[in-house]
């Protein structure tokens, strides 16, 4: 079966008005010191009989903490290298207290094969960047997310 994920992009306008997008970093000793290229939106997997779009909200409350408050704007999809689909909506809001409220855990064996387990938060940071800066820093499969919103944030009558 293939595997999809459901995720929610933050937006929100600075004081010269350039969009700013939320980010999160992957948790865990593997990407400790791997940062460009390897961020990605807060998203997740749907739980049995759950809608992609409740994921993503569920998702981002377990990734960040924090509430999301619609009206969402459709993203698409995009195909990640490993198989994975990744359905995204974008949302405007404010990045409260600028830090990780709250985030969920998850233990795995690391190093694979050691039989040592590790728990650590599935995000360790996430920020509020530009366009430019967010695109270099996220997976290169997901840059299209920003890109669609930016042309929705551009649009007359927005």
């Amino acid at each position: 079966m293939k595997k999809i994920s459901g995720g929610l992009v933050l937006y929100n306008l600075d004081i010269l008005n350039e969009p700013k997008f939320l980010i999160a970093h992957p948790g865990g000793p593997f990407f400790k010191t791997r940062d460009l290229g390897w961020w990605s939106i807060p998203k997740g997997e749907p739980e049995d009989n759950e809608e992609i779009f409740d994921a993503a909200i569920r998702e981002f409350k377990e990734e960040t903490g924090m509430d999301s408050k619609g009206p969402y704007t459709s993203l698409g999809n995009i195909l990640q290298k490993n198989g994975k689909r990744v359905y995204a909506w974008g949302f405007e809001g404010d990045w409260e207290n600028e830090r990780i409220l709250k985030c969920n855990e998850i233990t795995l064996e690391y190093p694979k094969g050691t039989g040592k387990m590790w728990t650590f938060p599935e995000i360790d940071q996430a920020i509020m960047l530009n366009a430019k800066d967010a695109k270099r820093k996220l997976r290169v499969e997901q840059e299209p997310f920003i890109d669609r919103l930016m042309d929705y944030l551009t649009k007359p009558n927005q």
